[in-house]
């Protein structure tokens, strides 16, 4: 029987659930594989936490390089993280000829194409499916499944902290303080949260799922990112009321010429797909010219799930290497030579709907004055609702917009900031609806 050799830098919380895997699982995998599986070692610079794993003697180490240097070795899984060390390991790897499997999204997004590159030229291939979406097989689905289809749009809800939150919220009313507190109590949110609800966690992921769909270069730097922060109760009540739930979306679009590619607070019809994804969980809709939309559903991450999808590459590997190949799959879903920029559409020209929410005093005139600026702009409105006044003598007046351009808003969003009986500074939130092309 055939043995592929594993080396494992990093053993934390996803890091351990491959390992567990690997070890309790073996058989299984091999009657699947055609292979034995074998943990040569594991690296890592903390050696006395119990992992629950009986580890032999010899295979936990605490110098990655060592393991990655080791010549037996098959196949190297990055759990490391981060982008310095996992990037000198991972191109140190692929240099000694070694196939890499990562879950490490942010060190893709950003060095993707140094990366992919040196792959390719040396004849490895690089497994990171656990990179976006946890154990839905998003990736394996846009490379393999979806081959024969262009691929239109991407809608996904791709951070289970953010996607928790907002479902506390919505289904409770609580504030967003108290939901991030509940939500890092549960462990689902870092203890700096920043990465996730800014935005920028599922940045990445859009990153590398726009690469795989239209054969472009990673393009990070170009992503609009707007987090959910400034999200609060009133405007979760106000959609409900209208139809409509709040997601933070990662949204791709692709015209021929260009890609739009933003991660915002979004409002959906609640009648959509993704609009019942609650809690951790993580979902994304493919749209393709062949077989319409699909939607793939699944937990984002945890030990467990996350670990599965790694298992899955080191699988397909372990296979390829059964029958001597290589790089039978494209690393970014397209031949090298045929991956090209493509520019993604800057955000003064998207066109969608708006809600807008406003606190204004209560005086004669003003619905009037605002709406006389969104006219004065082009901007047409659809609905217009207006509550009580609060306790600052203020009154909450909410729009929703009929489809306008991003930069007619934003111009007019800041001379109506700019009137004197305008409270607070304007909310706004886009929306995504099915009449948008």
């Amino acid at each position: 029987m055939k043995e592929v050799k594993i080396g494992l830098l990093g053993c934390g919380t996803v890091g351990t659930g491959v390992a567990r895997i690997l070890l309790n699982s073996s058989d299984l995998l091999q009657s699947r594989i055609g292979a034995k599986l074998i943990l040569k070692h594991v690296a890592d610079l903390d050696m006395k936490t119990d992992r629950g794993i009986c580890f032999d003697e010899g295979v936990f180490v605490s110098d990655a390089f060592q393991v990655v240097d080791d010549p037996d070795i098959d196949i190297i899984v990055e759990m490391i993280g981060g982008e310095t060390v996992a990037r000198k390991l991972m191109m140190k790897a692929i240099a000694n000829g070694k196939h890499v499997v990562t879950a490490n999204k942010a060190l893709l997004a950003s060095h993707g194409i140094e990366i992919f590159r040196a792959a390719s030229q040396k004849g490895v291939d690089i497994g990171f499916e656990a990179s976006v979406g946890g154990c839905m097989p998003i990736i394996k689905t846009i490379r393999e499944s979806l081959v024969g289809n262009r691929i239109l749009e991407m809608r996904g809800i791709l951070n289970g902290t953010c996607n928790y939150i907002l479902s506390s919220i919505t289904e409770t009313g609580v504030p967003f303080a108290e939901a991030l507190k509940k939500a890092q109590e549960k462990g689902f949110a870092e203890a700096d949260p920043t990465l996730d609800i800014e935005g920028f966690d599922t940045a990445h992921k859009l990153a590398l799922l726009s690469s795989l769909a239209y054969g472009m270069e990673l393009n990070l730097d170009d992503i609009y990112v707007e987090g959910i922060s400034n999200i609060n109760s009133m405007d979760i009540e106000f959609a409900k009321q209208s139809g409509y739930t709040i997601k933070l979306l990662a949204i791709s679009k692709f015209s021929g010429d260009s890609v739009e590619a933003r991660v915002h607070p979004t409002m959906i019809p609640s009648g959509n797909l993704l609009s019942n994804v609650s809690g951790s969980l993580n979902a994304v809709t493919v749209t393709g010219d062949a077989v319409g939309e699909i939607l793939l559903h699944g937990y984002g991450a945890g030990m467990m799930p996350t670990a599965s999808a790694v298992i899955g590459d080191i699988a397909d590997i372990a296979r390829n290497l059964m029958l001597g190949v290589s790089n039978r799959i494209p690393g970014l879903s397209y031949q090298p030579q045929h991956i090209r920029k493509i520019p993604v559409t800057p955000m003064d020209d998207i066109r969608t709907h708006y809600y807008f929410r406003f606190s204004a005093l209560d005086r004669p005139g003003v619905l009037s004055r605002v709406a006389g600026i969104l006219g004065d702009h082009g901007i047409s409105i659809q609905t217009v609702h207006q509550r009580g006044r609060d306790e600052k003598g203020a009154v909450p007046i909410v729009m929703v917009t009929h489809i306008a351009r991003e930069a007619d808003v934003m111009n007019a969003m800041d001379q109506i900031s700019s009137l004197d009986v305008i409270a607070d500074t304007p909310v706004l939130i886009r929306i995504e609806s099915d009449d948008i092309d």
